[in-house]
């Protein structure tokens, strides 16, 4: 593959990913800076590699690219300690509505969501992450975390019931503390 035709390619197949990989690789290492860092070296190490891409589905591609520079760059233990603050726009998450009330009501949600998302261990964020957020198939999650798909079903689950858990006993607890 001549360099010109490497170079559209390029452009053509894995650029439209871009928004994507930034929105996972910040999930991950919850920081705007380490993301934006995280997502340059993937794309670096993805036009290198993108000789010898054979097609498929590009966005898996990338996203496995994403995820191994991720645990590479930062090696990441089972056990996932806090390593940044955080720092998210949550304008992204939020609907436009010409209601202010009902626009307040939808970032507290987010909000939220956002804390809850990002107590859970990096094994169960990173499959909701591609599921629920980034839409991809059961497949694709299992391509790109190198995992069997029974796993990716398994830590779907126990991710889900976990935010479910955390969420359900904050909401107890604020109803609680309102109500002396």
């Amino acid at each position: 593959m001549d360099e010109l035709n490497k170079h559209n390619g390029f452009e053509q197949t894995i650029l439209p990913h871009w928004k994507t990989a930034y929105n996972f690789a910040r999930w991950l290492t919850r920081n705007d800076d380490a993301a934006a860092d995280i997502v340059q070296d993937a794309y670096l190490k993805a036009f290198k590699a993108f000789g010898g891409y054979r097609g498929g589905d590009s966005k898996s591609w990338l996203l496995s690219i994403v995820k191994n520079t991720f645990y590479t760059k930062y090696q990441i233990q089972k056990k996932y300690d806090r390593i940044f603050d955080s720092e998210y726009n949550d304008d992204e998450m939020v609907t436009d509505n010409a209601d202010p009330e009902i626009l307040y009501i939808q970032r507290e949600n987010a909000q939220f969501l956002k804390n809850e998302l990002e107590k859970l261990q990096l094994e169960f964020r990173e499959v909701i992450i591609l599921r629920e957020m980034e839409g991809l198939s059961y497949k694709a999650i299992s391509d790109i975390l190198e995992i069997p798909l029974g796993t990716v079903m398994s830590r779907l689950a126990r991710g889900r019931k976990c935010l479910y858990l955390s969420m359900t006993r904050q909401n107890r607890n604020e109803d609680f503390n309102e109500n002396p």
